[in-house]
């Protein structure tokens, strides 16, 4: 097994303190922003265009998984204590909630853009969105929050700040998971695909929010819904996700634009 007990402070600058979860968090906008400008440079679109998109994503991100974690994982609290909801930078983001909130961005962007279409923003920012995935994972890694069931496996891992007790590194499992997804989504991006409207769109979502469903299995029970029920709130806030995705890729061309 392997003890894992990091600072999750990286380091302080006077009243300044950087954590990692924080660094990964920019990192993950940064390194999506970069492949974003790739994306706009090869389809001769403006880099204005671009800023324009890349502000409402990030309000729309920031906001959705804020949100989403808080009132779909920890109500009580969060409703009690409504300070603690500003405290994005100590963890606490809910993949729904981003996903809700990116969907939500794109509307407004292309409501407010001429000339946009909404399939053709959503394919390409869905190149992006497990890429940006696997940094905020690495940084639930780092939180050691998130956490397996436990483990004999020799790669368990031992949160000391948690526990004593080995677990799966179901941060990694779900960061490798979203690295594969991201390496799919930029070969069929570049075998074509983009040229049929969504189909980028629902090959993510359904191929991210499948492997959420699958690996929810191996995570510790994070929400308060009702322990006898077989799936957990993960899940279950999953399956409408992987259903739109599957809608996406076998739906009509004309039936969304």
């Amino acid at each position: 097994m392997i003890l894992w007990n990091p600072d999750p402070e990286l380091f302080a600058l006077g009243p300044f303190h950087i954590r990692w979860y924080g660094l990964l968090f920019a990192l993950a906008f940064l390194s999506s922003f970069a492949v974003m400008l790739w994306v706009f440079r090869r389809e001769k679109k403006s880099e204005d265009l671009l800023n324009k998109l890349f502000f409402y994503v990030f309000v729309g991100v920031v906001v959705g998984a804020r949100l989403g974690h808080c009132l779909f994982y920890s109500p009580e609290y969060y409703l009690s204590n409504p300070i603690e909801i500003l405290k994005i930078w100590e963890g606490g983001l809910a993949s729904h909630g981003a996903a809700a909130g990116i969907l939500l961005a794109l509307l407004l962007f292309v409501k407010r853009t001429r000339g946009m279409t909404f399939t053709w923003v959503s394919d390409r920012v869905s190149l992006v969105i497990p890429l940006a995935a696997i940094f905020v994972r690495i940084g639930n890694f780092f939180n050691s929050e998130i956490l397996g069931l436990p483990s004999s496996l020799p790669w368990a891992v031992v949160f000391s700040r948690i526990d004593d007790i080995p677990r799966h590194p179901v941060q990694l499992y779900e960061a490798i998971a979203y690295l594969l997804i991201f390496g799919v989504m930029m070969l069929l991006y570049r075998r074509g695909t983009a040229e049929r409207p969504g189909r980028l769109t629902g090959s993510m979502v359904a191929m991210l929010f499948s492997a959420r469903f699958i690996l929810e299995f191996f995570k510790t029970g994070q929400s308060t819904l009702d322990p006898s029920m077989p799936i957990t709130m993960g899940q279950l806030l999953s399956i409408p996700l992987v259903l739109f995705g599957l809608w996406m890729l076998l739906r009509k061309p004309a039936s969304l634009h």
